[in-house]
């Protein structure tokens, strides 16, 4: 009973944030209003600038800030308990993450759709805007070639997944020619599209797919490969031919997941006797580091993610159609990432202890949990994260009657899709990336989206097999993920905290606050990483490591000039 209660309390909770703090912030601090011009309106191109109506570009929104995210991070932080983690995730999300991420989207929608990055140059200085490109450039470079090898897991660990996602891109293409080339009706048409993906499902779970080895390149390499270059035809087409209609369908598919997983705790709690079998608290668990500061740098998509800002301000606010829209996708977005992060630990809290195979033993209860949590090493790897909540999440759903092999394949495929939305959108943010600093630095071919698609594609290819053919080079760097997508978050509260500075009184409080905490715990943790490479004689990752601590360090300096002595800057209302 007490998970249940946990999860209606926190979904009840993020209602009443929405409806309160979020609408008062929308109102009172960011002022919206739909006088002034949206980007999507003002540079509408039919490319990246495109207004778009609010349940679309929500689908799209969420579904590419979520990825993986909200996954991996709960389920390697319930080994310090589950209430620090429940606690981080509600109140992280509520307060922090989804202020962070309508911040960046509504300011970015003045900022004529400019990329935080490119923002910093008017708030700061033009300094620090080239610093804050490296950060972005490398946390997008890292997130580009491990997704890639995130998905190519998935496929391996559930090669039932591998078919029904394939086959969503066609589907998803078909809808977005009816909707724009024909003028069909959107959810009616949408509803089609959802159940048909569901029927590939069916199929895939009787027609698994196992890639096999091909010209010495393990099947890990040939899926990374393939999804290199699915990511660079996805990034370069206009929205509305596969981005816009695929998110709007995987938008449908996180609702009848979240639904299926709801009605899961309810029938396990009641019909399954499924129990908490994680502890509630767990200060030092085997191998692991401490709970403060590297609980807010292990869940960070599921509370705050500065990825989300490289999203908001990205892809998102050049298609956001009217101010009024952003609450709604900007703060209601993460308050949806937040509940979904709380099924994952009740997934992984209480589901994989209504079974779980371990070295060809099924394993229920309290021993099922220590099994796979019996140290941060064996908890730690991607497979690991993700397996735990499939598996967890399969054996709530099954209790409602769907057959377990079916339930894997709905839940394979729904952290496959979504993972297949970050890496598209990752690299179409790198795009923007590289074509603003190629603008900046008056680098003519690098303003091409096509030239700017191969450089970033060949960059993440060079670090995903600079280890070999097996793609999993970017796992060199995957330590350092953590703490650059959290700085980011950081950064991007910062110049949140500038803008509302500059617009008077008191408002920056409601982002100055959430800006300390996000730089003292970021730094923190980069410094004892720091300590960790040392000792562990990694010299790469000391050098990258201590040059992100210097260049945050720099940028937060300036921004704590830039707040107390900088001049005002006029906020047109366009």
């Amino acid at each position: 009973m007490l998970i249940l209660l946990v999860m209606i309390l926190t979904f009840f909770g993020y209602i009443l944030f929405y409806r309160l703090y979020g609408r008062y912030i929308g109102r009172k601090i960011f002022g919206l209003t739909d006088t002034r011009i949206p980007p999507s309106v003002a540079q509408e191109d039919g490319v990246d600038y495109v207004p778009t109506r609010k349940e679309i570009i929500f689908g799209h929104h969420f579904t590419s800030i979520a990825g993986t995210g909200p996954i991996v991070g709960p389920a390697i932080a319930i080994i310090w308990g589950w209430i620090p983690a429940v606690l981080w995730v509600f109140l992280g999300s509520a307060i922090i993450g989804a202020v962070h991420d309508f911040s960046a989207l509504i300011i970015s929608m003045r900022n004529e759709g400019k990329s935080i990055s490119e923002i910093t140059a008017k708030y700061i200085n033009r300094r620090t805007r080239i610093l804050f490109f490296i950060v972005v450039f490398l946390a997008l470079w890292i997130i580009i070639a491990i997704f890639g090898l995130v998905i190519a897991i998935i496929f391996s660990m559930f090669p039932t997944s591998v078919l029904p996602v394939w086959l969503q891109i066609p589907i998803a293409v078909y809808l977005g020619h009816l909707i724009y080339k024909k003028g069909k009706h959107v959810i009616g048409w949408s509803v089609l599209a959802v159940v048909a993906m569901y029927i590939t499902m069916i199929i895939g779970s009787y027609f698994p797919i196992d890639m096999p080895e091909l010209a010495g390149i393990p099947a890990t390499g040939i899926w990374t490969i393939i999804l290199f270059i699915y990511a660079y035809i996805a990034s370069v087409l206009p929205v509305t031919t596969l981005l816009q209609p695929r998110d709007f369908i995987n938008a449908y598919q996180l609702l009848i997941a979240m639904t299926l997983l709801s009605l899961g705790v309810l029938f396990a709690t009641f019909i399954g006797g499924m129990e908490l079998v994680a502890p509630a608290v767990q200060l030092n668990p085997p191998e692991a580091p401490p709970v403060w500061p590297f609980l807010f740098i292990t869940i960070a998509c599921g509370a705050i993610s500065g990825f989300h800002a490289l999203v908001a301000s990205g892809t998102s606010a050049k298609q956001v159609r009217s101010e009024s829209d952003s609450l709604f996708i900007g703060y209601g977005s993460m308050l949806v990432e937040g509940a979904l992060a709380t099924l994952v630990i009740i997934a992984v809290a209480a589901g994989i202890g209504m079974g779980y195979t371990s070295e060809g033993q099924t394993l229920t209860g309290i021993n099922a949990w220590s099994s796979h949590y019996s140290s941060w090493t064996a908890a730690a790897g991607l497979g690991s994260k993700i397996s735990a909540f499939v598996i967890g999440a399969a054996n709530m759903i099954a209790t409602l009657g769907i057959p377990h092999k079916i339930a894997v394949v709905v839940m394979g495929v729904f952290v496959a899709s979504f993972a297949g939305t970050t890496l598209d959108t990752a690299t179409r943010i790198q795009r923007y990336v590289i074509s603003e600093l190629g603008s900046d630095l008056r680098v003519g071919h690098f303003r091409n989206r096509h030239t700017a698609t191969s450089f970033a594609i060949l960059s993440a290819a060079i670090l995903a097999f600079a280890s070999g053919a097996d793609g999993k080079g970017a796992l060199s760097l995957w330590p350092l993920f953590g703490a650059v997508n959290q700085t980011l978050a950081a950064l991007a509260l910062i110049i949140a905290t500038l803008y509302l500075r500059n617009m008077g009184g008191w408002k920056w409080i409601i982002t100055g606050v959430p800006a300390v905490f996000m730089s003292v715990m970021t730094l923190w943790a980069s410094v004892m990483n720091q300590t960790q490479f040392g000792v562990g004689n990694n010299l790469l990752l000391q050098i990258i490591n201590a040059a992100i601590v210097l260049i945050v360090a720099w940028i937060i300096v300036e921004g704590i000039i830039k707040f107390f002595c900088g001049e005002k800057i006029s906020i047109s209302l366009g």
